[in-house]
């Protein structure tokens, strides 16, 4: 039986056969949809009013522009899913080689601990304001540990269940946030002060600049997960259309979400700095729309979850971790549960912790899109047995295992971008320049390591062998480069 129909989906590096690839590219505006439904948006939204001191016109534009360019990256890098039919982590030792993958496949795996601790964070917290509004249940040690070993656990067994649980799961949720969102805006709208929203000065370019780089970064964490998604499309689906139903279905989550953050931000400016993200929507809203649209942003959290530790899977099994797919995601799962604990109760301040590990993040996996990409607008298909061996004789072992050029372009770039980079615990000797103060450390990265990927010699590998499956290459979405 395919793997894709199957409850538990089995395949796991292997690509996918042109048989089984049923997918359709309006499935991934769903998809997106899911990975964007996090309160921590409205946050986030906050934050650009707190922080960032944007007024709501400027806000507008990074809630508009941060998907655009994120997920834009996110639709281009996922072409490659239907190019080569395996995860983007497998379609990146081509790029790399079989043992340099090992590098920015590490960094990555280990990005994906911060990014799932986070939201299991969050959706501990969405848990513990329903058991507090609805039963009056006050947060302790005990429930912390409770409610985090629910998230993760629900997040472990959807994960587990493979691409068909989560295209179910984030078609249903789709249409019950999109509901509650429209009702919470309503809500908005007829009991804000507007004339405080509208009053409210601008704020400075750098300010704004930044803004839509910390947005953004949430989906550039996304980039290389982009093929795990599509390797079931088949290779005659539209470029153009997969890049438009990403940004797509980010673009209306994001946008509500983060104006909707900031014109709470008004009312609550204490909003973006408490430690708890969750429990505002309890004090803003009334309680019969506090409690449905938290038990739908919980499903939402775990969904982003889930989709983070299905792709994480996949990461662990190019590390050479010999197991099933399923049984990697329990690897991610108890880490986020042991740093997910330590974020509740220990740390001090939520909102700083998430800012900066969203900075660092986008940083980290810039150095990897920079190379890829460059990479896949030459490369126009990939060896899939060549993908899964990993001794000498891969057509992608290039020397000793490595793509000298690949790694060296992608070393030097996170250098680069850490550089330009400053947190609240870290700051490189370039932040106080003008990309560093405008916050495009990332940006840096990705034009650092493409530049020196494509003006570096390359080492030459066999292409995949044609057959009556293997159509000529497809052209990419207008107003993208190609050779």
């Amino acid at each position: 039986m395919p793997a894709e129909t199957t409850a538990v989906e089995s395949r796991g590096l292997e690509p996918v056969p042109d048989g089984e690839r049923r997918g359709r590219v309006r499935e991934l505006i769903p998809t997106w949809v899911a990975a964007n439904i996090s309160v921590l948006l409205l946050t986030m939204g906050a934050g650009l009013v707190i922080f960032n001191k944007l007024n709501i016109w400027q806000v507008l534009v990074v809630a508009i522009a941060a998907p655009v360019v994120s997920y834009g990256i996110v639709g281009l890098i996922s072409i490659a899913g239907k190019r080569g039919g395996s995860p983007g982590m497998a379609l990146s030792r081509a790029v790399f080689g079989q043992r340099g993958n090992l590098f920015p496949g590490a960094l990555i795996w280990v990005a994906r601990w911060g990014w799932e601790t986070i939201n299991a964070v969050s959706g501990a917290y969405a848990v513990l304001t329903v058991l507090d509004l609805v039963f009056g249940v006050k947060k302790n040690t005990a429930l912390i540990v409770v409610t985090l070993l629910f998230f993760v656990g629900c997040t472990f067994v959807v994960s587990g269940l493979g691409i068909n649980a989560l295209r179910v799961c984030s078609k249903w949720s789709t249409y019950l946030f999109g509901a509650f969102s429209v009702l919470v805006l309503g809500y908005l709208i007829a009991e804000t002060d507007w004339s405080a929203v509208f009053d409210k000065p601008a704020g400075s370019t750098a300010m704004m600049v930044a803004g839509i780089g910390t947005i953004a970064a949430g989906g550039i964490s996304w980039v290389p997960s982009g093929p795990d998604f599509t390797r079931y499309l088949p290779r005659t689906a539209s470029a153009k259309g997969m890049v438009g139903a990403t940004i797509g279905g980010a673009a209306v989550v994001v946008i509500p979400m983060v104006l909707m953050g900031a014109v709470m931000a008004v009312a609550t400016p204490d909003l973006a700095t408490a430690q708890d993200p969750v429990s505002f929507i309890g004090e803003l809203l009334p309680i019969w729309i506090a409690v449905p649209y938290l038990l739908i942003a919980l499903v939402g959290m775990l969904l982003i979850n889930s989709m983070s530790m299905y792709s994480a899977g996949f990461t662990a099994q190019t590390l050479g971790i010999k197991v099933p797919r399923a049984a990697a995601v329990s690897v991610n799962a108890v880490i986020s549960l042991v740093f997910g604990f330590l974020l509740m109760v220990v740390a001090t301040s939520f909102f700083g912790s998430f800012i900066s590990f969203l900075t660092l993040l986008a940083v980290a996996f810039s150095a990897w899109i920079g190379v890829f990409g460059m990479d896949m607008l030459r490369r126009p298909s990939y060896d899939g047995a060549a993908l899964l061996d990993t001794t000498r004789t891969s057509a992608y072992w290039y020397r000793g295992g490595f793509a000298w050029q690949a790694m060296t372009a992608w070393g030097l770039a996170l250098v680069v971008g850490l550089l330009f980079t400053k947190v609240d615990w870290f700051s490189g000797p370039l932040a106080t320049t003008w990309i560093g103060r405008n916050g495009l450390g990332w940006a840096a990265g990705i034009v650092t390591s493409a530049v020196l990927y494509a003006v570096l010699p390359r080492t030459p590998a066999p292409e995949a062998p044609a057959g009556p499956d293997a159509p000529a290459r497809e052209p990419l979405p207008a107003g993208t480069l190609s050779n």
